[in-house]
This record gives structure tokens, sequence and C-alpha cells, in this order.
């Protein structure tokens, strides 16, 4: 039969196949460990990102480490692709199932192992949620410092996957300033271990390689993280402005006066809207875009920092600023920004949400591009960032159940991506490539650069069976989209790569 990596099988020879799989997994995992009816697969035919969706052939819910191991050899030896699943919370379809591969979900591995306050550690499975391990450290005065907005669900090991990040990023760093340590297997079921509880570990340091490469290099099961304390203080500034400009650079002027704040946050104004009519944080609807600025540490470092931004932004010409009174209101201007996401739901039938980055310089530049695509395509897109980082997430609203809506969508995405790209940018921040982002590392890397990649996986996976098709997009890939653009008319921005 075709290999199931590399062609589109008939449904007999599906069929087939999946039987093989499944009476060979079967000697690795309790029944009640392997679905394959459709009707208990089709949960996971996708993560967050929904607009793209495929049914897996086999779902593994493995409850041991020997049991991972053992279905790793397993479909290493019948040549059947992996992808490893967390919570399903990533957005760029990193987690959608290989029509002829088998979905690992590993949301047993759920304990967490040791919490080390002397070391200001914690060890702990890759199925842990983010939230719990600050839960977990609560009583030592300590927590787990980035915070995605999707941290009540989402899990370490997908954090890892993802190289994720959160408001708090800026000055606390993403994932890969956090972790320490992860261990896993190989695509063969070969123990991995990278980084260490010490200072350094001895070799390659292989550990940031490791970090947000989507599953592709290694299936993580334990992870031990830096653990911090609790600031005795945190207060929030939420700033309004009359202009997405001034919005903009009084970003940069934060960053330029020397102040790191806890957290530096933007929305425009169809985004304050839609959170506010969700979890009315007390935003303020006649502005066009508000800054949200944390300051933490002890109360006379907060005093001092908190009066400083304010100094800042109104000299940048803020409207109106409020800082928060005390803990509840604090976490209130914050509900409004961790619930993004949902609130856009309540207002559209699906949404997009892209992740590129760009220089703080140029936010103001983006969301004025951004507001003549939405002419351009006829889509709405309400916009949220991570300010303080460059960091974008415009969630552009469609309809997936309408063809030409999703074509245009896609399309708005794109011209997003290499918009950011052309203004000194990326096509992803913390979100990941998956396959939402594929078309658009073809605009930002060369052939060259693209190869290299893709020499670093094959010398992890050399039968490219985990998480195949994602995240690095083949030069045959490229060389397609490029025909594409040119027959449909569009061309990419002049000074980014070729094919």
């Amino acid at each position: 039969m075709p290999s199931p990596a590399t062609a589109t099988p008939t449904p007999a020879e599906r069929a087939a196949r999946q039987r093989e799989v499944v009476a060979a997994l079967a000697r690795c995992v309790p029944a009640h460990a392997l679905l394959w009816q459709a009707e208990d697969t089709t949960p996971y035919e996708c993560d967050g990102l929904t607009a793209y969706r495929q049914r897996p052939l086999v779902v593994c819910l493995p409850e041991t480490e020997q049991q991972v191991q053992a279905v790793l050899r397993t479909c290493h030896q019948l040549q059947v692709p992996v992808v490893a699943r967390g919570a399903g919370t990533g957005l760029s379809g990193g987690a959608m199932p290989h029509a002829m591969g088998v979905t690992l979900s590993l949301a047993k591995f759920n304990r967490i192992l040791a919490v080390d306050a002397a070391s200001r550690s914690a060890t702990v499975q890759c199925g842990v949620r983010n939230l719990a391990i600050s839960e977990a450290a609560a009583a030592h005065g300590l927590y787990y410092a980035p915070d995605p907005s999707s941290q009540i669900a989402c899990t370490i090991g997908g954090n890892v996957a993802e190289n994720s990040g959160g408001v708090h990023c800026l000055k606390y760093g993403l994932t890969l300033h956090n972790v320490l340590r992860v261990r896993g297997f190989s695509a063969e079921g070969e123990a991995l271990e990278f980084g260490s509880q010490a200072l350094d570990a001895p070799g390659l340091d292989l550990l940031a390689a490791v970090i947000g490469s989507e599953g592709m290099l290694a299936v993580v099961l334990e992870v031990t993280v830096k653990l911090i304390p609790k600031p005795q203080l945190a207060r929030c500034i939420m700033a309004s402005f009359g202009d997405v400009r001034q919005a903009g650079d009084a970003v940069a002027a934060v960053i330029a006066a020397g102040i790191i704040p806890a957290g530096l946050e933007m929305m425009d104004k169809p985004m304050t809207a839609a959170v506010e009519a969700f979890v009315h944080a007390g935003y303020d609807l006649s502005a066009e875009a508000i800054l949200l600025c944390e300051s933490d540490g002890t109360p006379e470092e907060v005093e001092e920092e908190i009066g400083r931004m304010s100094t800042v932004l109104r000299r940048a010409g803020a409207t109106a600023i409020a800082v928060s009174r005390d803990e509840a209101e604090r976490l209130r201007f914050w509900s409004g920004r961790k619930n993004a996401f949902p609130a856009s739901g309540r207002i559209s039938p699906d949404y997009m949400c892209m992740d590129s980055t760009i220089p703080r310089k140029r936010l103001a530049d983006i969301l004025l591009a951004i507001a003549e695509m939405e002419k351009k395509y006829g889509l709405r897109c309400a916009n949220v960032f991570h300010a303080g980082d460059g960091n974008l997430h415009p969630l552009i609203l469609f309809d997936a159940n309408d063809p030409d809506q999703l074509r245009r969508c896609e399309l708005f995405g794109a011209d997003i991506l290499e918009t950011s790209v052309a203004m000194g940018g990326t096509v992803t921040g913390e979100h990941g490539v998956g396959v939402e982002n594929l078309n658009s590392m073809c605009v930002q890397f060369t052939p060259e650069e693209l190869a290299q990649m893709l020499a670093l996986k094959t010398a992890f996976d050399p039968a490219g069976l985990l998480n195949p098709g994602k995240a690095v997009p083949t030069l045959n890939r490229c060389a397609e989209y490029g025909q594409m653009l040119v027959r449909g008319g569009r061309l990419a921005h002049p000074d980014l790569p070729r094919f």
C-alpha cells in the first residue's frame, strides 16, 4: 500500500491500515486507552484552530512512560506518523491529527512530581496545567511566571512545544527562559533528556532547540521549571488614547525610558468593546486604544515605577489614566485582556488569531495597515497585542461555514504575516507555525535556511514520523506557494525571499 506519510489511501486501504495499527497498539496499552471509531476520534480532529480539521487514524491515551515508549517503538516499526497532543488549546493547528497517524494524547500525565522551594523549581508531568504549577507553589510564596491566556487549561507540555508566553513575558520571559530541563522519548522510543537542574548541562545545549519545536523532535513527558517569588505588590495602569499611533508610540516611550513593566498590553477599540460586554472590566469604550501597564515588586518599587510610567504615558498623549486601587481591581483590569479570545467568540461564528511580531516602533503602522486590509478583504478584525515585545494577536472574524469567507480570512492572515515580516518582524511569536503559518514561512526564510531547519528535524527524527507536515515547509511547498501568488496576481513583498 502507499506510504501513509506521503500518499492518500483509498477507504479500503485506510481501514486495513487502521486494523493493523490498532492490533499492534493493543499490545502496548489497555483496551480502554485506544480509540478508533469515528464518534470517539472526532473530538480530537482539531486544536484551538478550528478552521482546519482531520480525524486521526487512531487515538492512543497511554498512562505510563513505559506505554508511551512501547507505542513510539511500535509506530516507528510500522512507519506510522505520531502527533503528540496536550490540552488542544493551541491556535496554529500544531496538534491537528495526521489522517494516517496516531494522535498520542498525554492528558493522563497530570501529576506534579515535586516542588522544591529551596531550589525554586518544580518537576511536573507534561499534562499538568500551567496554572496548577503556581497553585502548587503558592504555599511556598512562589509561582511559575509564564501565563498564557489559556493558562487555566493549557498544559506545560504544550507550552514547551510552542514556547508559549503570556501577558507577563516582557519582564519574566517566555517558556524558554523558565524551563530548566525536559525529559521524554525520541520517535524511535529512545529516552532523551535536555537541560539540567544544575546551572549548566554537559554536552551540547539542545534545550532551546526542543522548546518551541512543536512536537517535531521529541515527545516530552516531564518538565522541570523555574519558580520565582511572588511579588509583594502589583498594580496596573489603564491608559486611554484617542489615536492608535499615540498608543503605539507610548509603548516605545515606556521602554525607551528604561522601564520594563511586568506587563504591557494594548487593545484597540473593537476589542475593548467586545471584552467589556463580556466581563465588564471597566474599560474606556471611547478610547481608540488602551494600554495596560503593570508594575510589581516591593510597595516602594511599585509606587516609584507607577509614577514614572504615568508621566511617560501622559507625555505620550494619554487622555485618561486609571491605576488599580487594590488587587481586585487589578485582576478586573486584566480579566478583559485574558478573555479577549472568548469575548471574540461571542461576536463572531469563528475567528482566526494571528501571531506575528514586529518592532515596537511599528505598532501603529501595523494597526493602520490592518485597518486597510479590513476594507480589502471585507472582514472585521479586532486587535490585542503583547505590546511590550511587539507580539501581535489580530483576531480576524469570519464564518467558517462560508467557503468564500474562509478563503478571504486566509488571505487576510497571510497579508498580516507578510506585512509583519516586511516591517522587520516574524510570522510567529508564541503560537507556533503549525499548519496555519506554513506558507508564510516561505516568505520569511530562504531555501537554505529552511533546508537547515529540515536537517535538524532529520537528525532527531530520520523517518519524519513526529508531527509531519507541520512547522517547517518543504521547498516544494514553497515553490507551489510562490506560483499560487503569481497566478492570483498577488506578489509577496518585494524584499522578501522568492522561491
